[in-house]
């Protein structure tokens, strides 16, 4: 299994430089740009729906996130992984709409929660069954930071060091507050 991993990370690593290196000659640039999308649509997606919820906002924030790669993809620096920076702009920008639209609707920044689970409950794309639904309520009622860094860790099983790069936060910070967005879901599920 971890050799598997590896591999699949050395194939990523492949990619990503390939795309990174067609992106930059003129004439394969939408050819690049056209695989990165279909290599990276459907995780950063999911990354943004954790977060915003709705189906039609994250496929705003998605297309957004799309623009800025386009944009600074030539720049890449290469300093982490593709994916990481890609990781951070969806992140970055989730949270920047999120914040938008909290402002637009007059709701308090630190009140979140019942917003967002108004927004799961009128989502038509939202499938969950009764258990599915109380654990996103659960998790709806965590501050942003944990919320994200909860979804990364729980739902794409990502490394804390992976996580702290994108976030730009210490493992140890990471680590704490995922131990505390596990002891709130806990709380929460366990009230009724």
């Amino acid at each position: 299994m971890e050799s598997e991993k590896k591999h699949s990370n050395s194939n990523a690593s492949t990619l990503d430089q390939e795309i990174i290196e067609q992106f930059r000659n003129e004439e394969t640039r939408n050819y690049a740009f056209n695989l990165l999308v279909r290599e990276y649509q459907k995780r950063l997606y999911w990354h943004i729906r954790k977060i915003i919820i709705d189906h039609d906002d994250t496929d705003d924030v998605l297309q957004n996130v799309f623009i800025k790669i386009w944009r600074n993809l030539e720049n890449f620096k290469a300093e982490s992984q593709l994916f990481t920076w890609m990781y951070r702009i969806a992140t970055n920008e989730s949270i920047n709409f999120l914040n938008q639209k909290k402002k637009r609707a007059g709701i308090p920044l630190d009140d979140v929660s019942a917003f967002l689970a108004n927004n799961l409950e009128s989502d038509s794309y939202y499938k969950g069954d009764e258990i599915q639904t109380k654990l996103q309520k659960a998790i709806l009622t965590l501050p942003d930071k944990q919320r994200i860094v909860f979804n990364m860790k729980y739902f794409d099983e990502m490394k804390y060091e992976e996580m702290s790069k994108i976030l730009e936060t210490s493992v140890g910070a990471l680590k704490a507050s995922y131990h505390h967005a596990v002891k709130k879901i806990e709380n929460y599920l366990t009230k009724d």
